[in-house]
């Protein structure tokens, strides 16, 4: 104890900072070894509540439908909502300063990418169908054709066979 009294206070603070920090993540790799980690954590969405039709069961079958881009887009937008959601006073858990931060986010991010995979909130299903339904529009601009339409579009293809394979030109001899 002698020896601890005659230490510098900072010096001891910050032995004892680092001890906490390594007794945390040996913490961490420990509960990730035994299958009791942040993936496990993550089993909160398979709940029973969401199998017995409380959530959105029909998602999964939409998400594997849907192209990727509006499930990351998704994601995206469920990280911004998760980040706010956590708690302020995290210091203990992730760290001080940029650091500390960038850790929160990424935890945000993880939570709101397997979110999104299990079925989300339903953003990615309206985006999709909205540009499903868009597209259809676009495509159906003008279904139907009239005679001079079609007359038109047959003088065209004779006048183009007549100028590419010459077909009614006399051969000059």
């Amino acid at each position: 104890m002698d020896v601890v009294r005659a230490a510098d206070p900072t010096a001891v603070q910050e032995a004892q900072a680092k001890l906490k920090a390594n007794k945390a993540a040996f913490a961490a790799t420990s509960l990730a070894e035994v299958g009791k980690g942040f993936g496990a954590a993550m089993k909160f969405i398979d709940t029973p509540g969401t199998t017995a039709g409380l959530g959105n069961p029909e998602a999964p079958n939409k998400v594997a439908e849907m192209p990727e881009e509006y499930r990351k887009f998704e994601a995206s937008v469920l990280s911004t909502f998760v980040n706010s959601m956590l708690p302020k006073e995290t210091e203990d858990v992730y760290g001080k300063g940029s650091a500390g931060e960038f850790w929160k986010s990424m935890m945000a991010e993880k939570i709101a990418d397997e979110m999104s995979k299990k079925g989300g909130v339903g953003i990615a299903e309206q985006m999709y169908s909205q540009a499903v339904a868009r597209a259809e529009r676009q495509a159906t601009v003008n279904p139907t054709t009239n005679e001079t339409d079609r007359s038109r579009a047959m003088s065209m293809i004779t006048d183009f066979e007549r100028q590419v394979l010459g077909v009614g030109k006399k051969s000059e001899a």
